[in-house]
């Protein structure tokens, strides 16, 4: 059974009947819930602006923040909320997953056209980023931006005191650099031990071992021989040698904490992507000077994305509506998509904003990632993150997840042998 058909069974249809008469009172001055996952100190200012907005413009916010970085609580709470009849009116939804959720008619295809229409998302966007929020050719989410992925973060004082004189550009340099940090008494590489970081790591490594082009055919393609190949099993072998550089205290440590380490000057570096920028932005850190921010070594010709999307839920409240197709605007509106991404770490997702980062006051991080999407969506570097819901259907991913943690923690795990559970693992769940 597919992921659709397992959502469809989960949430049927005949649940998702109108309403509670007290609910639609309570939405009917035009008010809209908004479930997402942004609740660590960086994200819940970027998410408080949009809020500030909604509210400014005459409706009201209910906040559905539900705590943990990589979604699946949210997606969780979402889908409980779907089966009791009682979905919110926006939710955080991202990639596939859009497509599941719309499949099932969860989702509202006219209530953004036209706002879409009037403020010309067509021309905005790249067709990466439109076809990501459109489901049988109509928009049912609005993208809020976008993330790289494969970035490594320094603290450049930590580097200068382990006798490191520059950011590391192969693997070979990234492991010699982890020694002299380990050696100067430092973590050389903050992780928190979640299986959603956890496959951003072997993502990030899989990129750097087997190209673009080799993490698409494993990771997107979900091909049988490239998964089961000896550039896989080369993979994993990079995969373990790195883990040896990470806290062996990490299990179950968030993201953001691993972050802290890094800015508090603990350890020397972190794989995470850009919305780890916004921890160093709270803390009132600037970027090429209090920390650097480069590809990972030998993913600097690809750029893995992931794409936050606001998805707007089928309602018959008039008010909700409309407060739907204004935070739609808003969300989509030069304004907000430049605070929203300075305080998120991220980049716009409009093109003609992409093209003038440094005139609208972005850093060098974000000029850097913005450059790099522009070209990358022209040459075929634009890659979907798997780890980050973008790639793949929940189960594939959730297989994944399985195999990565496992051999992550196992000290005996076996390459060649993680590479043959991997294919198999994910030919189960497809």
């Amino acid at each position: 059974m597919n992921a659709i058909s397992r959502l469809a069974t989960v949430i049927s249809l005949a649940s998702l009947s109108a309403l509670p008469l007290s609910v639609l009172a309570a939405e009917s001055k035009g008010s809209v819930e908004v479930v997402h996952w942004w609740t660590s100190g960086g994200e819940k200012a970027a998410v408080d602006v949009l809020k500030a907005q909604v509210e400014k413009d005459g409706f009201t916010w209910k906040d559905g923040a539900v705590a943990g970085g990589g979604g699946a609580t949210a997606m969780t709470v979402l889908k409980s909320r779907a089966v009791a009849g009682n979905p919110p009116g926006v939710a955080q939804i991202k990639g596939p997953d859009i497509q599941e959720w719309g499949s099932i008619g969860l989702l509202a295809p006219d209530t953004l056209k036209d706002v879409a229409k009037s403020e010309g998302w067509d021309g905005l966007l790249s067709k990466k980023v439109s076809d990501t929020v459109k489901f049988e050719g109509d928009y049912v989410a609005v993208p809020v931006n976008i993330h790289r992925v494969n970035w490594l973060w320094i603290n450049p004082e930590v580097f200068k005191k382990a006798g490191i004189d520059k950011a590391p550009t192969t693997l070979e340099e990234f492991y010699a650099a982890g020694d002299k940090l380990k050696a100067a008494g430092f973590i050389a590489l903050a992780h928190g031990g979640q299986p959603w970081q956890d496959s951003t790591v072997f993502e990030d490594v899989v990129l750097s071992v087997m190209g673009a082009d080799g993490y698409k055919k494993a990771l997107v393609d979900l091909d049988q021989k490239t998964l089961s190949g000896p550039e896989m099993t080369k993979a994993f072998t990079e995969l373990k040698k790195l883990t040896g550089y990470m806290d062996p205290n990490r299990a179950g440590r968030d993201w953001n904490i691993a972050a802290a380490e890094v800015i508090n000057g603990k350890a020397g570096m972190q794989m995470m992507g850009d919305w780890a920028k916004s921890e160093w932005t709270a803390a009132k850190k600037v970027a090429g000077t209090d920390y650097l921010c480069v590809p990972f070594p030998g993913t600097e010709k690809a750029f893995t994305y992931n794409i936050d999307s606001l998805a707007v839920f089928n309602v018959k409240d008039k008010g909700t509506i409309a407060a739907q197709q204004d935070l739609a605007k808003v969300a989509l509106g030069e304004n907000f998509q430049k605070v929203f991404s300075i305080n998120k770490g991220s980049i716009p997702v409009r093109t003609d904003m992409l093209n003038n980062m440094e005139k609208l006051g972005f850093d060098s991080c974000a000029q850097a990632s913005a450059k790099d999407f522009l070209a990358d969506d022209k040459t075929g570097g634009l890659q979907p993150s798997m780890a980050h819901n973008m790639a793949t259907s929940l189960a594939v991913q959730g297989a994944i997840f399985d195999v990565v943690t496992n051999f992550m923690n196992d000290k005996n795990a076996d390459p060649a042998k993680a590479s043959a559970q991997l294919a198999s693992a994910i030919k189960a769940a497809q």
